[in-house]
């Protein structure tokens, strides 16, 4: 018996009736829009009852000025099947208000969630509650500002100056 996506999203529609906010369908690609205080139970159950084991990625978007929310945070899942002979891809999606960006983490669900909740962490300054090691990745543990919002100030050295400037005291091997 082959499974495809409209099957998913049927039995994900049956399942979650309140939580998905929008179907959005753009050159064959499929995107729920989800509640963003089930994201976890979402996920639990794309993994557990459809067999959605990879999460290729997760990153957020910043939309400054664009539309309300400001945040949305983007899960790309895959399925490949028993046997591998499918591969199914769903796009998820979950908005997040300017004052209060946080989001339940799913690196219990899928591990590979772990460095790339932490990437969106650093950069965007999203935090993901319930994540085992929630700390900057890229950017040293001392600087302030996230560089991929949309209101980060390129020309402004200060913040690198600091963290810098405390590297220095602190003696860097």
């Amino acid at each position: 018996m082959s499974f495809d996506l409209e099957q998913a999203v049927s039995l994900l529609q049956k399942e979650f009736p309140q939580d998905i906010l929008d179907i959005k369908e753009y050159r064959n690609e499929t995107t729920l829009i989800i509640n963003k205080d089930q994201i976890h139970r979402f996920c639990k159950h794309l993994k557990d009852n459809l067999e959605f084991t990879f999460l290729a990625d997760l990153t957020a978007v910043d939309y400054l000025e664009v539309k309300s929310p400001r945040y949305e945070v983007v899960y790309h899942i895959h399925r490949f099947g028993p046997d591998c002979e499918e591969n199914i891809r769903i796009r998820l999606k979950a908005e997040l208000t300017d004052d209060d960006p946080k989001i339940d983490s799913v690196v219990s669900i899928w591990s590979s969630a772990d460095w790339l909740e932490r990437e969106v962490y650093d950069m965007f300054g999203i935090e993901f509650t319930g994540h085992p090691d929630l700390r900057r990745i890229l950017m040293p543990e001392d600087y302030k500002p996230y560089p991929l919002r949309k209101d980060f100030d390129v020309r402004n050295r200060e913040a690198s100056k600091e963290s810098f400037e405390k590297a220095l005291e602190d003696g860097v091997d």
